[in-house]
């Protein structure tokens, strides 16, 4: 079977290439442990693949064989305009990587649907342009959902899509939604997400929700990383575990691999080391 690589070269070699296609990630962490980090190398790296093979080889190496880039890489944010992205990548990656990647990653920016029923005013995400009488009812407007959904209906197939972040959808919970309605979400999406073929991951802050609502929204897909930070002898270390994870998991266990040590450099998210069981 192909596999989807992650974009993270250490661990698609041990997962014999990456995820299987079809698959719905969950990247779950800390503030800085390093899940957006790895949101953010896996487009950029499957991106550069495309725009500059030489550059994609000197930072990632060979893909394997089992290996199938997707041609197009999607990234959804329900918060951020593509301006605010590529100032956030900035900060993480070399400057070439970032103007290289960016033009093969396609950007969908969902802040108007998704701010449009809140106290937040209009200017600070729509731009001063915009005059009142524009701005229609409630009935007239795009569910934040549905505007999701039509999004990927249209071009999640085959391709790798990066979504920024189901704790934005959390964050409205109350009158509109519940967390149920989230872990809901994420089952729908796995079960579309075979007919796709491709690869889907979500961002998420473990530190926003409770043990049980994170119980629930990782059943709900089909694998799940974990970044944390763990103290190491006189500074904390970034450390990553993968949860359940179908068509992986298993691959891991065998090697008896725990977790994987990381860090960030210039080429975005890396593993620097495994721990086994000893």
């Amino acid at each position: 079977m192909d596999r989807i690589p992650f974009g993270i070269a250490r661990l698609d070699a041990i997962i014999n290439g990456g995820a299987p296609p079809g698959s719905v990630v969950i990247l779950a962490g800390d503030a800085g442990a390093g899940a957006r980090e790895f949101l953010y190398t896996s487009g950029i790296m499957n991106a550069l693949y495309h725009t500059d093979p030489e550059l994609f080889d000197l930072n990632y190496g060979e893909i394997g064989d089992n290996s199938r880039v997707p041609d197009e890489i999607h990234y959804v944010s329900f918060t951020e305009s593509q301006p605010e992205l590529e100032r956030e990548l900035d900060l993480v990656f070399d400057e070439q990587l970032v103007e290289t990647a960016t033009d093969s990653i396609t950007f969908k920016d969902l802040s108007s649907s998704y701010f449009q029923l809140s106290p937040v005013p209009r200017s600070w995400y729509a731009g001063h342009h915009q005059r009142l009488d524009e701005l229609g009812g409630r009935a007239e407007r795009t569910d934040t959902l549905e505007a999701l959904g039509d999004y990927l209906d249209a071009n999640a197939e085959s391709n790798l899509v990066l979504i920024d972040s189901l704790s934005d959808l959390a964050a409205v919970i109350g009158d509109q939604l519940e967390w149920s309605d989230i872990a809901l979400l994420v089952k729908g999406l796995r079960r579309a997400s075979r007919a796709w073929d491709g690869l889907i991951m979500l961002l998420v802050d473990k530190e926003a929700m409770t043990d049980s609502e994170f119980g629930l929204l990782m059943s709900s897909a089909d694998g799940t990383l974990v970044f944390e930070w763990a103290a190491g002898g006189n500074e904390l270390d970034r450390t990553m575990v993968v949860k359940e994870f179908r068509g992986v998991l298993p691959e891991i266990e065998e090697e008896d691999i725990v977790r994987f040590e990381t860090e960030i450099g210039d080429a975005g998210f890396d593993i620097t080391d495994i721990r086994k069981i000893r």
